[in-house]
């Protein structure tokens, strides 16, 4: 039997997944997101430090040429005898496909086609954009939607920059725009100045679709997304740092990096300059179902990823001392955020510090098939919730998009 198969029957459908980190070289790390203070630079200084953890991550991290083997790969921790086996997610999807993800996905995709992951920064990123699966293709690579939520959990401080700039204010033409491209070399292009930003708030989130300039805020977020690490920073200065230029072309073939028009044609021009940016793309939580009867159930869950055909996310709550059996239609990745107790057959628990290397019991993958049939999660604290975020794949069944 292999170690996918091992490894999936020995959790009864559930695989148990280690940390991921992912370093960036232009960001400055918001220490929130549980690594220990040694470790923020543990692939060296050069790598930039570790500002990211993805999570049921099948796709490769795009860091330029020093990236590392794996970067951004999810492994799969199997235990046996006192042995302890590491091996990719991935590998375990292409061998037990279906198995693992349900036939449903793996019939359309032959993949996991999302991840999710926290980026946490201590200042705000750049203006940039994540081309549709259009202008994705030119370079070999997926679009990539994403969406954004603000665990509160993970935000004690909204570090130096809280606030989000989306879109393009309406009145703006496409030579403006233009013109700040044609200027990323002359310090700051000032691109900001045409758009709009949003004061962020722990406990809400964003969407954003494939064309549309966003500047992340420096809350700590949980982001599901598309399978892909596609971007291009259309900024060229931020907290007085220069943004290097072939981050400006990093989604350009490389027989028409300086064509200003393909940066100009990635943009999604309605999407941007939409007025109404807080009613069709901002995004408050949801209750899966009556919030009466899962109070008396001994939980409380929410949608709160739900505008997007190509992953959804929910956060689940369970009560102190309760037990409860949590049914969903699809397969989904989670991450623990508060709390201890039992999923399953496995021990979970939110640890307060991570060193780079260890293995933890906060994040696991739940396949189709545990999924519907139910898994059982208890509460062993008398005082704590136990709070996990859960990220889907395409079309969840259980959810009637917003759009």
């Amino acid at each position: 039997m292999s170690l996918a198969k091992k490894a999936l029957d020995q959790g009864d459908g559930i695989l148990r997944l280690t940390p991921t980190w992912v370093p960036r070289s232009f960001c400055v790390p918001g220490r929130r997101i549980k690594l220990h203070p040694d470790d923020y630079y543990a692939l060296g200084g050069a790598r930039g430090g570790i500002d990211e953890r993805w999570f049921s991550s099948t796709t490769p991290a795009e860091n330029g040429p020093l990236t590392s083997k794996n970067e951004g790969l999810s492994h799969i921790a199997y235990e046996d005898g006192g042995k302890t086996d590491l091996f990719l997610l991935k590998d375990a999807i292409d061998e037990l496909g279906g198995e693992i993800i349900g036939n449903r996905i793996w019939n359309e995709y032959k993949s996991w086609p999302m991840y999710s992951k926290f980026f946490d920064n201590m200042g705000p990123l750049p203006h940039h954009i994540h081309p549709n699966d259009e202008f994705g293709a030119l370079t070999g690579q997926n679009g990539k939607p994403e969406a954004y939520y603000y665990p509160p959990q993970l935000n004690n401080h909204g570090g130096d920059y809280p606030y989000t700039f989306f879109g393009i204010a309406p009145g703006t033409t496409k030579d403006q725009i233009r013109e700040c491209l044609m200027n990323f070399n002359k310090g700051d292009n000032r691109i900001t100045n045409y758009s709009q930003a949003f004061k962020l708030q722990p406990g809400t989130g964003w969407d954003v679709p494939p064309g549309m300039l966003h500047a992340p805020g420096s809350l700590c977020t949980y982001e599901p997304q598309k399978a892909s690490d596609i971007f291009a920073m259309y900024q060229s200065l931020v907290n007085e740092a220069i943004i290097p230029e072939e981050l400006l072309w990093n989604a350009t073939p490389k027989d028409r990096i300086g064509d200003y028009d393909l940066l100009v044609e990635m943009i999604d021009w309605e999407l941007n300059v939409n007025p109404n940016l807080l009613e069709t793309r901002y995004m408050e939580p949801i209750p899966v179902r009556d919030a009466n009867e899962m109070q008396a159930a001994g939980y409380h869950e929410n949608w709160i990823c739900y505008r997007s055909h190509d992953y959804s996310a929910k956060e689940l709550t369970v009560f102190p001392g309760q037990t409860v059996v949590i049914k969903d239609a699809a397969a989904y990745g989670m991450i623990m955020m508060q709390g201890y107790g039992k999923m399953g057959p496995w021990d979970i628990e939110t640890p307060a510090l991570i060193r780079f290397g260890q293995l933890t019991h906060d994040e696991y993958f739940v396949s189709e098939k545990a999924a519907s049939e139910g898994v059982k999660i208890t509460n062993l604290s008398k005082s704590d919730p136990i709070v996990m975020l859960k990220h889907f794949g395409p079309r969840n069944p259980d959810l009637k998009v917003r759009e």
